[in-house]
């Protein structure tokens, strides 16, 4: 439902307005703000199938994990990776497990229809990887048919062509504990009633052989590859081992420093998990101080709905959070300049609040990217509380963005806030030499580590999870560039220089760019226009141009932007979906940046999120428009409908700040208008994309 007009002679600023008190009031007492992250049903199974393991299945959250994996079930039976997406066969292995883990009768109407689409989708000899090691550690599939995954990894020197430092820092944390999985194989074995036997017998025509085979490709590295697994796994099945002891200890070594400063190894979900099999394989008991830490971290990451389901998060998000919506409520004030609420204390107070939440968690250690970069003072923020040995590009590059528009607040406050002040420059400073030391040899950045992009690693067999390397994107890229256009540098500087040079090479005949962190060409072209125009590059360059009229003729009939996850399957489906508020507003964000706020493209964008907003200042937004890994796993930030909006329009009214027009701009949008939206859109993305999906499906029945 649209919001109802109050009759203010400024919409879009009494919409921000309303987003922005939202914000306020959702502040944590210590300045910062997190919002929910939400993955698909992985998570909730991976829980259950974990506590399965342990022992727990009696669990007090069990009962409400099985009602989110429940609600999610496609009405053909499967499940999917994100809303609006095809049956996931690994993703409909694990739900079903977890329901026949927790008492479902197999011959109930959901748990038919679930075993009919895993069926069609290919059965469970077709899962990934990570699905294979949790169905081998509940009995249900044997470790030969995991990809061998050798402790010993740990020993390779930084000069040997494969070796840990060379693959991503997320397969860093994920490779090291299921290294020791995979050599002490750990084992419980279910009950008859509660395995998956009856998967397995529907797929009793396909050769599992044949499918385990086909792990990481068909080319010749992948069969090369392929060959060494075999033969890692003949020589564990011979006990031919001699480095294991050493290798095993130094695993250890390294989850446990890895744990300090740390929510959890690498504060993510499926390391946590790990974590806990490994050190219980190698003998710690469940009382001890290291394993409790593990469930305590796991623990931390339950939510529970409304409706009684309970949610597993992948992690938490409040450095980013607090980033960006320090950065979308310092909009805010600089678009009210000379309004009678513009300079509210409170208002003052909070932003300072979370300046200091922010400078407070700025990371002054070494981490595992000091290994592959030129001596750099340490500075640098993570994405969740505490992770001291990863901090990340992105969110360090949208810290500095964010400390940036808040120091332009100030505007002759500078004396009062002068310690803080000074503590920013300060951290801004070392951040950006930092952010420089990370840049890869191509230009571009990558998340964590420099020059992280030895291709022949994603084709060993456990590769696919689409995530063993972090090279250089071309949002990333954007978004260093705007960081450090905001601070001052401009073109000729070297670093800025080689960043322009990679986004022109990068850029896509069509005139955008892919977005590995957001769903997908409309993030990536918002992100780029950004940073070019942040850095010098004039609006009328070709690249610039070329990426605005590439988002103005992605713009949906009723004025909105919308991109499915389909498009990194199928590049066609590119800028083709239902609108969303997030999505809306980097397009919009996109057009402002390249001048082009008077367009009727942006007007009608601002028109669409103002006539959408509710009553209360939000928007209703329940797509996936987060990245995690492209075309393996999304997310769903429950406030990317909140703070960029809130940029969007707050920078709009700056832009258009004298055009007399814009106090007459009608922003109620009809219900009719509304629908009328939703079914073109839908239409559209249904019929760039239906050849596509059902390709897919023959694909994987083949």
């Amino acid at each position: 439902m649209g919001r109802v007009s109050t009759g203010n002679e400024n919409p879009v600023l009494d919409a921000c307005r309303l987003t922005a008190r939202w914000l306020y009031r959702h502040q944590a007492a210590d300045g910062h703000w997190r919002g929910p992250l939400e993955g698909d049903t992985i998570l909730e199974s991976e829980y259950i199938l974990i506590l399965a393991w342990a022992g727990k299945l009696t669990g007090a959250h069990v009962p409400g994990a099985v009602l989110r994996i429940l609600r999610e079930q496609l009405p053909g039976g499967g499940w999917a990776i994100y809303r609006g997406g095809p049956v996931d066969i690994s993703a409909s292995v694990k739900a079903y497990l977890a329901l026949k883990l927790t008492g479902h009768d197999p011959e109930s109407e959901p748990m038919r229809r679930a075993r009919r689409a895993i069926t069609v989708a290919g059965g469970p000899w077709a899962v990934n990887s990570f699905t294979r090691f949790y169905l081998a550690l509940l009995g249900q599939m044997s470790y030969a048919a995991c990809p061998a995954v050798p402790p010993e990894i740990v020993l390779l020197p930084d000069w040997f062509p494969v070796n840990l430092r060379r693959v991503s820092a997320w397969s860093r944390t994920m490779i090291v504990p299921l290294s020791l999985i995979w050599a002490f194989k750990p084992l419980r074995v279910l009950p008859r009633e509660q395995g998956i036997a009856e998967l397995f017998a529907d797929a009793s025509g396909v050769h599992a052989e044949r499918v385990v085979g086909r792990l990481g490709g068909d080319d010749l590295w992948a069969k090369f590859f392929r060959g060494v697994d075999r033969v890692f796994k003949t020589l564990d099945a011979f006990g031919i081992r001699p480095l294991r002891s050493r290798a095993v200890a130094e695993c250890r070594r390294w989850m446990l420093e890895r744990f300090d400063g740390s929510d959890g190894l690498g504060a993510i979900f499926p390391p946590i998990v790990w974590s806990i099999v490994a050190l219980r394989a190698m003998g710690c008991s469940e009382e001890s101080p290291e394993v409790q830490e593990c469930w305590r971290q796991l623990e931390g990451l339950i939510e529970h709905e409304e409706d009684g389901s309970t949610r597993i998060e992948p992690c938490r998000s409040p450095v980013w959070d607090t980033a960006l919506t320090l950065r979308g409520l310092a909009v805010d004030r600089l678009a009210r300049r000379g309004q009678c609420d513009a300079d509210s204390p409170a208002d003052a107070r909070a932003l300072e609040a979370a300046v200091d939440w922010l400078l407070d968690r700025e990371v002054r250690t070494d981490g595992d990217w000091s290994r592959r970069t030129a001596p750099v003072a340490p500075s640098g923020w993570c994405f969740e509380y505490s992770n001291r040995f990863y901090p990340d590009v992105d969110d360090t590059a949208m810290v500095v963005i964010a400390m940036a528009t808040w120091r332009q607040t100030l505007a002759g406050e500078e004396t009062f806030c002068s310690r803080r002040l000074t503590r920013a420059n300060a951290a801004i400073d070392r951040a950006r030499l930092w952010l420089e030391a990370l840049q890869n040899s191509d230009g571009g950045w990558g998340a964590f580590d420099r020059d992280n992009n030895c291709e022949l690693l994603c084709k060993v067999p456990f590769a696919d999870h689409n995530a063993m390397i972090d090279p250089s994107s071309p949002d990333l890229a954007g978004r260093v560039l705007e960081a450090l256009g905001r601070i001052g540098l401009r073109q000729g500087h070297p670093a800025v220089d080689r960043a322009v040079a990679y986004l022109r090479r990068s850029q896509e005949a069509s005139g955008a760019w892919y977005g590995r962190w957001g769903v997908n060409y409309v993030y990536g072209a918002w992100q780029a226009i950004e940073g070019l125009l942040a850095v010098g590059v004039p609006k009328t360059d070709h690249a610039v141009v070329a990426a605005a009229d590439w988002l103005a003729a992605h713009q949906s009939p009723c004025g909105g932007w919308g991109e499915s996850p389909d498009s990194y399957a199928n590049p066609a489906c590119a800028g083709q979906g239902e609108p969303t508020p997030s999505q809306t507003a980097w397009a919009l964000a996109g057009l402002l940046a390249a001048g082009r706020h008077d367009s009727p493209h942006a007007r009608r964008g601002v028109q669409w999120l103002v006539g959408r907003q509710t009553a209360c200042g939000d928007w209703e937004e329940e797509a996936f428009t987060g990245t995690g890994f492209p075309k393996v796993f999304y997310l769903r930030y429950h406030w990317y409908r909140l703070y960029f909006p809130l940029m969007a329009l707050g920078r709009w009214s700056i832009a258009a700040a004298g055009n007399q027009a814009l106090g007459q701009d009608r922003v109620e949008v009809s219900s009719a208008k509304q629908s009328e939206c939703v079914e073109v859109a839908a239409a559209n993305a249904n019929r760039v994309c239906a050849d596509n999906g059902a390709a897919r499906e023959r694909e994987k029945v083949a």
